[in-house]
């Protein structure tokens, strides 16, 4: 596989098959990735999941993995550790990673205490630049870009290489587009920037926490904490809530507690 920039270090491409879209609840059920190196190293691997859940239906139409395909598997968390020593040091590409992919993979991760952070990766989201000048799926991005049909959709292996095949056909087509990564993560992330959950519920800490959704929208955190603590609680016991969220809201919280000289008299004279 050929790109037309050269790497100053690994660049992983990935896709995931899932037992459905929801982050929460559902699992991983197929990874694949190609690894490039700097050196012209090309590293494939597939691996297959055992999730813990049945397949629905609806899922198994689309990637035709089955139950019974995965029953000797064993589950992610086996081996997410060794995923995450493969993944060191890389950047990350993909078709869609940016809204569910990595999302997941990041859910999976953290479902089996497995740090994995993007801090210092670059994030090439194949998606984006297509959408960005024709607005179209994968599908019709292999016509558009490489004049043939994409037959092995919704397989995770044939998806990343027909991604890896149309990045390249892209920076061919369009004279604008960045040829070096860190131009093309800024590229990507200026049209579709990723969003963690915590991104979605509040502005960046260095801006200072202020909520982007709910009742509160536009106050500062750490307003809401001393003035309205029962919204934080609710948002604490709330079943749904992102962990990474949670660990914000409770430290705002614990923040806005009185320091014990305020809530204590000074004793006798």
């Amino acid at each position: 596989m050929q790109l037309p920039f050269e790497l100053d270090r690994p660049l992983v491409f990935f896709d995931l098959e899932t037992t459905g879209l929801d982050l929460k609840n559902d699992r991983i059920i197929e990874l694949a990735f190609i690894k490039l190196t700097p050196q012209g190293d090309v590293l494939e691997r597939v691996r297959r999941f055992n999730p813990g859940i049945p397949i629905p239906a609806e899922a198994f139409a689309i990637h035709g993995i089955s139950d019974a395909d995965v029953a000797d598997e064993v589950p992610f968390c086996r081996t997410a550790r060794d995923l995450t020593g493969i993944l060191e040091g890389c950047d990350l590409a993909g078709f869609n990673i940016k809204r569910f992919d990595l999302q997941m993979l990041m859910y999976e991760f953290r479902r089996c205490d497995v740090d994995f952070s993007l801090a210092g990766r670059r994030v090439l989201d194949v998606q984006t630049i297509f959408h960005r000048e024709e607005r179209r799926d994968l599908t019709a991005a292999a016509r558009f870009y490489l004049g043939r049909e994409h037959e092995e959709a919704h397989t995770a292996l044939g998806d990343i290489r027909t991604s890896a095949a149309v990045l390249a056909a892209q920076l061919a087509r369009y004279a604008d587009v960045p040829r070096d990564l860190d131009g093309l993560h800024a590229y990507c992330e200026e049209f579709a920037p990723f969003r963690t959950e915590v991104d979605r519920w509040f502005s960046s800490e260095e801006e200072g926490r202020r909520f982007r959704r709910g009742k509160h929208k536009g106050q500062a955190l750490a307003d809401v904490a001393r003035e309205a603590p029962d919204y934080l609680r609710w948002m604490l016991g709330a079943d749904d809530m992102d962990e990474d969220v949670l660990k914000v809201v409770r430290e705002a919280a614990a923040a806005a507690q009185p320091a014990p000289s305020e809530t204590q008299g000074e004793g006798p004279p």
